[in-house]
């Protein structure tokens, strides 16, 4: 799925991060999102590759990058963790500043990157999500049935592992049929590595430390940024059939975190990489190479 690319792990000051990487020119780092792994990206990255240098990872607890013990304040899976990984690994690569595309999660982590190292970042890309802060405080019926995951996952140790981990495979295939709108999008490739890693107990329990974070020690850390707008450029693109762009006043939502935001839906749901790679990939190659 990635011919081309260079397979490579780095290890960082706490965690050993996989990584895909091929290409030349400017640095782009691609974060992926929950329940999945760097494969997400597996539609665009080769197209990329032939204007930028495309390095595609997988976060901290997911895929075959490692999965830390975490501890009651799920601290190991805040999003400032996860985001300075991802610095420590673009520093190896010899990268001190580059352009940021996160979804769903990877979203969450490249918000707090762009956060915590504005001055790494030269222009940043969120895929199908509104700020975690303000989707916490518009919650209601229609957003706990959509995303009852984000209340299921933040419960205690260990309930959420084994409910789960009683049979991955249908957790995994039913959250993607939800989210998906596009028939075949996820190729059987894909999702056998998806199944492969979200298979891991240690994944399981990671993913849910990840949320569970969220929930709590990243709400503390958004809001004592409240009011900073970040500097840099943010492209926001959204699945037009998809919970998060028929909810949210995307752009808007955006607006109130940084000062220069553009962005629009493109066909599909959440999976916007695989759903509507051809979109997908022109929104990006446009905003990151004007």
């Amino acid at each position: 799925m990635f011919e081309g690319f260079k397979s490579q792990q780095i290890t960082t000051s706490e965690v050993t991060i996989n990584l895909k990487m091929a290409g030349s020119g400017p640095p782009l780092l691609l974060l992926h999102g929950y329940p999945q792994t760097h494969v997400i990206w597996h539609k665009i990255a080769p197209a990329l590759a032939q204007h930028f240098t495309v390095i595609a990872p997988d976060l901290r607890g997911y895929g075959d990058s490692s999965k830390p013990p975490s501890d009651e304040n799920h601290a190991p899976y805040s999003k400032r963790r996860m985001s300075a990984d991802q610095v420590e690994v673009m520093a190896t690569l010899g990268f001190d500043r580059f352009n940021l595309v996160g979804h769903d999660r990877g979203g969450r982590v490249a918000h707090r990157l762009a956060r915590d190292h504005p001055e790494r970042v030269q222009k940043l890309a969120v895929l199908d999500i509104a700020p975690t802060a303000a989707m916490y405080a518009a919650s209601d019926m229609e957003f706990a049935t959509a995303y009852y995951h984000w209340f299921f996952l933040i419960q205690p140790f260990d309930l959420p592992e084994r409910l789960i981990g009683a049979d991955p495979r249908y957790y995994l295939e039913t959250k993607i049929k939800a989210w998906g709108k596009t028939d075949g999008a996820i190729t059987p490739e894909a999702f056998a590595e998806y199944q492969r890693c979200f298979s891991n107990p240690e994944t399981i329990h990671a993913s849910c430390e990840d949320y569970r974070a969220a929930a709590s020690i990243d709400l503390e850390h958004d809001a004592a940024d409240d009011g900073q707008l970040l500097e840099m450029p943010l492209l926001a693109l959204w699945g037009q059939d998809g919970f998060v762009g028929q909810t949210y006043d995307v752009l808007e939502t955006w607006r109130r975190v940084a000062k220069h935001v553009s962005g629009h839906a493109v066909p599909g749901g959440h999976y916007l990489p695989e759903e509507a790679p051809a979109e997908t990939l022109s929104a990006l190659t446009a905003f990151l190479s004007d």
